[in-house]
């Protein structure tokens, strides 16, 4: 795509984020005292993160709205946000300032971390949002070199089918609207959806993008679950009705390779 195209895209997301932060988005809802009681609990549903994260150096991608910096904080990491949205990253700063904690907090595309050292940060943490860029390898390739070997990679993406199918069902069914790769469609003025972000552009990407994407980068897959929004008692078109049939999201958990003399020496068959 066009670097002109690219920063087109980049420009009408990130406005549209601003506007989120701004109209109190559900996307903008800063941390509550309860969650901050327990915040491991509360940013690791799964139990990727083991028991503790005191000392972590985490880099909180495209993830700015004053939740998890300060949940990441309050588990003891040393955190580092960095999102395109200067509005988002406003909702950090109000909490950090609230809270009277220090976060490092800079605004930046997330294709490119040039500013971040390689090898920096224990964990990257990164919510959805890989869907609003045209291509994710340069994304993967930034999370693998700003990793310290053995680091973490925790990521959620939208899934393909997700941002391919129609958001309301037709006679009681869901259908393919978008090719593999090509844009959602974006919505309708005034149509609300918790399946697309207002006024924003996000591309379905491959199955293979993603995953493949990760390991070609320098990471491998340890995990991958599909969090389940279904609702059996769910009104058609609602997310719990759409998610009986279409996982919205895919998340994973990945570590970066180390990769060392030793290992890439060829093994003998006989010792």
């Amino acid at each position: 795509m066009a670097s002109g195209s690219f920063d087109a895209i980049e420009t009408q997301n990130k406005h549209a984020y601003d506007r989120m932060a701004k109209n109190g988005h559900i996307l903008a809802t800063i941390v509550t005292k309860e969650e901050l009681n327990e915040p491991l609990r509360s940013i690791d549903t799964t139990g990727w993160l083991g028991k503790s994260i005191f000392g972590w150096n985490v880099l909180c991608l495209g993830a700015a709205g004053g939740r998890h910096s300060a949940l990441y904080h309050a588990a003891g990491a040393k955190v580092t946000v960095v999102d395109i949205s200067e509005g988002m990253l406003d909702l950090d700063r109000f909490v950090a300032k609230e809270l009277q904690i220090q976060v490092r907090l800079i605004q930046a595309s997330m294709v490119d971390l040039s500013m971040l050292r390689m090898g920096e940060f224990d964990l990257v943490v990164h919510p959805v949002s890989t869907c609003y860029v045209p291509s994710i390898a340069p994304v993967f390739q930034e999370v693998s070199r700003v990793l310290k070997p053995e680091g973490l990679y925790i990521s959620q993406h939208k899934q393909p089918a997700n941002l391919q199918t129609s958001l309301r069902p037709t006679q009681g069914k869901y259908f393919v609207e978008v090719e593999i790769g090509q844009a959602a469609r974006k919505l309708a003025e005034n149509e609300i959806s918790p399946f697309r972000e207002p006024n924003t552009i996000e591309f379905a990407h491959s199955l293979e993008s993603i995953l493949g994407g990760i390991c070609r980068s320098g990471m491998h897959i340890e995990d991958v679950t599909e969090p389940f929004h279904g609702k059996n008692d769910a009104e058609p078109g609602s997310m719990g009705h759409r998610s009986r049939f279409i996982a919205p999201y895919i998340r994973i958990k990945a570590r970066k390779r180390t990769t060392t003399s030793e290992q890439m020496r060829p093994k003998l068959l006989i010792p």
